[in-house]
């Protein structure tokens, strides 16, 4: 099959791109024909894979940044016309076989105050989120809580929607099973965007856990130290900024701490359970999905810092190291040949 595969940015730089990334690869090994068009490559690019680059746009305002985007591809596909090709696109464009959506829909605004959608910004959002949405043939979720936000905002578009097809996961280092002392242990949390993905709970959580676990400590990587270091401004110890590094650290952390307020998918999750370490996490993250009980628990993220204490501490006395987690990117792409091979058969024949 030929694939051209749409994104802004190409590179393992982030969620979505790391991605497209790893699936263009995969498919190029499976012996399919695949090209990419996007802004800009962010790393080397792959052997065999023909790398399309448009230039860089202006990132704000984000909405006309999308929408000069999509004019650019719709520009060079009629330049370069690419007659059998399926066209997966990961960006707001119009003019795409299938879209794989990576974040919550834009059209949660509707449930915010009317006033919230009384801006250019806000509508143009929607018309581009709508736009990217009916003209595919096929949506793909990339995670059951996306599905269901999909789903609900646009009904009428539900009997496009895929069976989500959620990230995969490259091996790293295992955390080697070992007992936690009894009034110590390592708290990880990762995540750039530490607002969003629940930092402030997150020190507030192990804040508690501290009064019975005096050596406890809370790791925090992905925020720059400067950042963050005010939130522990009442701490005597305890702590360390990681910043941030492409090496991750899961080996050295007891439990990963995600208790994130929104969190589309969630790849320190997967990341952090293919290292053999046990997670807890909020319920409103899509890697939930995969945390069995033997994995870690997940929590409502408005249960209380009791609740959530409660489970850590449960993770940190366990006896035995939780199973590995195994998905991968291999097997992200033979489901995508299953959604391609549709197509191809119902209208690119």
């Amino acid at each position: 099959m030929k694939i051209l595969h749409v994104v802004r940015r190409y590179g393992p730089v982030g969620g979505m791109e790391r991605y497209v990334w790893e699936l263009t690869r995969e498919l190029r090994s499976l012996g399919h024909e695949v090209e990419v068009l996007c802004e800009v490559c962010l790393a080397g690019k792959p052997e065999g894979i023909a790398v399309h680059e448009l230039g860089q746009i202006a990132w704000r305002p984000r909405w006309l940044s999308l929408l000069r985007f999509g004019w650019r591809v719709a520009r060079w596909l009629k330049r370069h016309p690419h007659p059998g090709w399926l066209i997966h696109s990961h960006e707001r464009i119009s003019v795409h076989h299938v879209t794989t959506f990576h974040g919550p829909p834009f059209a949660g605004v509707f449930e915010k105050p009317f006033w919230r959608l009384l801006s250019i910004r806000v509508l143009m959002q929607l018309y581009l989120e709508r736009r990217e949405l009916t003209r595919p043939h096929c949506i793909v979720p990339n995670s059951q809580v996306i599905s269901k936000q999909l789903a609900h905002y646009y009904p009428q578009l539900a009997g496009k929607l895929a069976v989500p097809i959620v990230p995969g996961v490259q091996p790293g280092t295992m955390r080697a099973w070992r007992a936690v002392p009894t009034s110590g242990g390592v708290i990880g949390f990762v995540g750039k965007e530490w607002q969003r993905k629940g930092l402030p709970l997150a020190i507030e959580i192990v804040a508690r856990l501290r009064r019975t676990r005096p050596e406890l400590e809370l790791w925090a990587a992905g925020p720059q130290p400067e950042e963050i270091r005010h939130l522990f401004a009442g701490w005597q110890g305890g702590y360390r900024l990681l910043g941030w590094s492409e090496q991750s650290r899961y080996a050295e952390f007891d439990v990963l701490l995600h208790p994130a307020k929104a969190e589309p998918y969630g790849m320190v999750i997967s990341e952090a359970m293919a290292a053999r370490v046990p997670v807890v996490v909020s319920d409103v993250c899509g890697a939930a999905a995969q945390v069995t009980p033997d994995a870690g628990a997940v929590v409502p993220l408005d249960a209380s810092a009791e609740r959530w204490a409660d489970e850590i501490e449960k993770q940190l006395r366990r006896g035995d190291a939780p199973p590995q987690f195994v998905r991968g990117w291999n097997e992200v792409a033979r489901e995508y040949e299953t959604i391609y091979r549709n197509i191809f058969e119902a209208d690119l024949k």
